[in-house]
């Protein structure tokens, strides 16, 4: 039995949707009214040594940042059937760090 989301992003609030691997995680902010991606980063352009939960809480700062330097304060969190734990929660740790509510 497959869930139907009702995750829904616009330009004032978009869709922040999380991709995460055993490495990496990468995010999009989306809105889904024009259906278009506002922004995007992922964990690979952090060049150090640390641990994957590591680079997840500081690819998240870095998208908070992107989404504050766009006029962006509030988000709509897409974690796509990911559990809320290790890499996940630490990039949207890494969002509310930089001051986005979600």
């Amino acid at each position: 039995m497959s869930k139907e989301k009702n995750i829904i992003g616009s330009n004032s609030k978009p869709r922040v949707s999380v991709f995460r691997s055993n490495k990496f995680i990468s995010a999009q902010a989306i809105n889904d009214e024009k259906g278009i991606t506002i922004l995007s980063k992922s964990s690979k352009i952090i060049k150090s040594k640390q641990k994957p939960i590591e680079k997840a809480f500081e690819t998240g700062k870095v998208m908070g940042e992107g989404l504050k330097s766009l006029k962006i304060t509030e988000i709509v969190f897409d974690r796509n059937n990911y559990r809320y734990h290790g890499q996940v929660k630490s990039f949207a740790d890494g969002i509310r760090q930089a001051g986005i509510k979600f």
